[in-house]
């Protein structure tokens, strides 16, 4: 039952994600496939992902009907509460975002991330949030020029 839930989920999430899309101006200069091509592309992967996922749903359907034991119900399970927090933790990054600014709010997104499913790996796990966000701010504001949101921090 929840993995049909998760297929609900994401094709709500890409019809939503595709009409932010369609909201993006259209500009008559420079690239022909404009600042659409890659968020549509990431919108067309996450229905990818969707279509496996229903596969994997109507090839789990014929095993049970096969001979296998399900009863249909949604059970939660010890994992789900780990998903849960998961899920919570990324509303509350993305609240801050704005606020804090791309760095810090990744930074502590990261750190909360890697200090749970990496324990007890202090310094590796501090290390790799600092260069990950260092060299994506990098890539994201030189290479890219996009702007990212500053927050707090002065630069």
């Amino acid at each position: 039952m929840t993995d049909r839930i998760i297929f609900v989920c994401a094709l709500l999430l890409a019809g939503v994600y595709f009409w932010g899309t369609a909201q993006i101006p259209s500009l008559e200069l420079g690239d022909p496939l404009g600042p659409k091509a890659f968020p549509r592309m990431l919108g067309v992967g996450l229905l990818i992902a969707a279509a496996m996922l229903l596969a994997e749903i109507l090839r789990d359907r014929k095993k049970v009907k096969a001979g296998g034991e399900d009863s249909g119900a949604l059970r939660w399970e010890a994992h789900d509460w780990v998903v849960l927090a998961v899920v919570a933790w990324t509303a509350i990054y993305i609240a801050l975002f704005e606020p804090l600014g791309y760095m810090l709010a990744t930074l502590i997104y990261l750190l909360g991330l890697t200090g749970y499913f990496n324990r007890g790996r202090h310094l590796m796990n501090g290390l790799t949030c600092v260069l990950f966000v260092a060299i994506s701010y990098s890539a994201f504001t030189k290479l890219l020029g996009v702007n990212l949101a500053r927050g707090i921090i002065p630069f």
